[in-house]
């Protein structure tokens, strides 16, 4: 497959083409350039490449779950070019991406979902597909469990609260703390799912797993936050 994938669902924000198996990718640093300077990088990314957008098949994005403003970007920027070059657009779990980015064959996903809370969700990894073991969810880091076996875990939330899953963090066989989502492996998650994962720009959506994204003064204060 010929495709253009964006994610934007965390700090670092990226783009990259998947053509014919070869990948190609740029990164943007920093939640405030992501929509100053998302459409520059696709733009550059097509030129370098000498690829239009009607020669591909379809445009991937990372559909979350994660930060509110990058998800809406993300699907939105999708959606634009999609609709102007006449393609599908193709969702992919911000979290399977981040999990198919680890060597280890079963996966804990968990990134800071702000608000003293964590995405997360497990998977088994092989042949370039993410099998979701249970689906992406959201919860306080001291909540969050892992089943027995050997599990290897990736995601900011194991940077952010270090103290809360020290525990858990004790159990696993190894641990990223530092990566991110990232476009290649949402392009890679998106080749493999095929046309069979292509729906209509107007069908695209993010991923969201709660429905709040903020908390009143009070919840801070029952959380030990400061008002």
């Amino acid at each position: 497959m010929k495709l253009l994938a964006i994610e934007s669902s965390c700090e670092r924000a990226s783009v990259a083409l998947f053509f014919d198996g070869a990948i190609r990718a740029r990164q943007l640093q920093g939640h405030a350039n992501h929509s100053e300077h998302l459409l520059a990088a696709v733009r550059d990314l097509l030129s370098e490449s000498g690829v239009a957008m009607n020669a591909l098949d379809a445009v991937a994005f990372g559909s979350g779950p994660g930060a509110f403003t990058g998800l809406r970007l993300a699907c939105g920027v999708a959606q634009g070019l999609a609709l102007g070059a006449e393609l599908g657009v193709i969702p992919v779990c911000s979290l399977a991406a981040l999990a198919l980015q680890s060597a280890a064959s079963q996966v804990l996903a968990a990134t800071d979902a702000r608000m003293g809370e964590v995405y997360h969700a497990r998977y088994r990894v092989e042949d370039d597909v993410a099998h979701e073991l249970t689906a992406p969810m959201c919860c306080a880091p001291q909540d969050l469990a892992l089943p027995t076996g050997e599990w290897f875990g990736i995601g900011s939330a194991f940077a952010v609260y270090a103290e809360a899953l020290a525990p858990l963090r004790a159990a696993l066989v190894g641990c990223d703390a530092t990566a991110t989502p990232a476009a290649a492996a949402v392009a890679r998650l998106a080749a493999r799912a095929g046309s069979a994962a292509i729906v209509a720009p107007e069908q695209a959506a993010p991923l969201y797993v709660r429905n709040k994204v903020a908390l009143t003064t009070a919840e801070r204060l029952a959380r030990g936050n400061k008002a």
